[in-house]
């Protein structure tokens, strides 16, 4: 599993040009399920996401977790973060998750989410999405090999 975690103060996504998931403050989380992932994995690293202290205290300092800032969440499938570049100009995918198993994976991470985080958005898996989003900091982290 990879995770691209942004911080932001505002992101959206949409389909077909429709608003189909929009947080405020929060985190936007670009997951990308590998071949061998299983939902013990998403569960490691749906913790540690949640636990990370990425948020500014009174004094600013990265010292609070998006659970102490009430932030929100916005989660969206990605594919592409299993691209394999090494050979050629052209991106290989074949250690991405199939379809089917990466979908049901995606969905259990959501639904484990909505159980610690008050508001849970998403894009749609396999869909063409847009999305948009105000980085806050910039402050990006990936999670991956946990």
């Amino acid at each position: 599993m990879k995770l691209v975690i942004q911080r932001v103060t505002e992101a959206s996504v949409k389909v077909d040009d429709r608003v189909i998931g929009q947080i405020h403050q929060g985190l936007i989380v670009l997951v990308g399920v590998g071949q061998d992932d299983t939902r013990e994995t998403a569960d490691k690293y749906l913790k540690k996401m949640l636990a990370l202290r990425i948020f500014e205290d009174e004094q600013g300092k990265t010292n609070l977790s998006l659970a102490d800032v009430k932030g929100e969440l916005l989660l969206i499938s990605q594919f592409t973060l299993y691209a394999n570049c090494r050979k050629g100009n052209r991106p290989s995918f074949i250690e991405a998750g199939k379809p089917d198993m990466a979908d049901e994976l995606y969905e259990y991470m959501i639904q484990e989410a909505k159980k610690k985080v008050p508001v849970v958005q998403t894009g749609e898996f396999g869909a063409d999405m847009k999305v948009s989003l105000v980085n806050d900091g910039p402050f990006t982290i990936i999670l991956e090999d946990l």
